[in-house]
């Protein structure tokens, strides 16, 4: 589904992604882990083109994602679900204005139908209760539950998630990962910068670990955290198993 071929990143003279190379097959949950400073937001943000790879190519479905317009880009975003550290929801909004906005702006979808599909998923992620509220009443887990049901309103073939927990409070991680696994259990493609451990051995299929603008190592959950070969591998899990 996704193709990375010798992907390289540069701001000015810093190399920030060092020829990368890697596959995400339909269905798969590919976790990012490593050290912050590492290059894994970058990776991520070059999937979908917010930030454009100074040389290598990236192919989403087929398709060879640096050679198209403007327009094309858009088209594709729609089929990229992307959900932030940051909510980034609009506050003058209710959660259900949130939700539907994109439908009805940019699939056109009718009210009636973008107003269905968002109370839909707002239940899917356990907040049909508060489709009239508006997100500065929410816990920021909550905010981040109507984060996810927004992208997947616009029914993106596959979801990106930049560290979508790292900006809550410990006891609302839990909700967030909650959503993130069903959504898993039920099929949807997903790439995952992440710095939990447990819902990376858990639910992921790879665990690509970054250090240093490289995949210094990937595999299956098991392989990584308990059979890691790459010494750099080691010395991180060792510091965050510790902590």
């Amino acid at each position: 589904m996704i193709k990375i071929e010798n992907v390289t990143k540069k701001f000015g003279q810093t190399e920030v992604l060092k020829d990368l190379n890697g596959q995400v097959q339909k269905g798969q949950v590919i976790c990012v882990i490593g050290p912050s400073g590492g290059g894994k937001s970058t990776f991520l943000r070059c999937l979908n083109l917010l930030e454009q790879p100074t040389s290598g190519k990236i192919s989403f479905e087929g398709q060879e994602l640096t050679s198209l317009s403007e327009a094309q880009i858009n088209h594709l975003r729609e089929k990229m679900g992307m959900v932030f550290q940051s909510f980034n929801l609009f506050s003058n909004m209710t959660v259900l204005d949130n939700v539907q906005l994109a439908p009805l702006k940019v699939k056109k979808l009718a009210a009636a139908t973008a107003k269905k599909t968002a109370m839909q998923l707002l239940a899917q992620v356990g907040l049909a209760d508060k489709a009239e509220n508006y997100p500065s009443s929410l816990s920021g887990g909550q905010q981040q539950r109507v984060a996810i049901a927004r992208a997947l309103a616009m029914n993106p073939d596959v979801m990106l998630f930049d560290e979508p927990t790292s900006a809550l409070d410990p006891e609302m991680v839990g909700e967030v990962l909650t959503v993130m696994q069903d959504l898993a259990n039920q099929g949807m493609t997903m790439v995952v910068v992440t710095h939990e451990m447990g819902f990376a051995k858990s639910v992921a299929n790879q665990v690509w670990f970054m250090d240093g603008g490289v995949f210094a190592e990937k595999g299956t959950p098991t392989q990584i955290f308990e059979h890691p070969q790459n010494e750099r591998t080691k010395a991180f899990l060792a510091k965050i198993l510790e902590a």
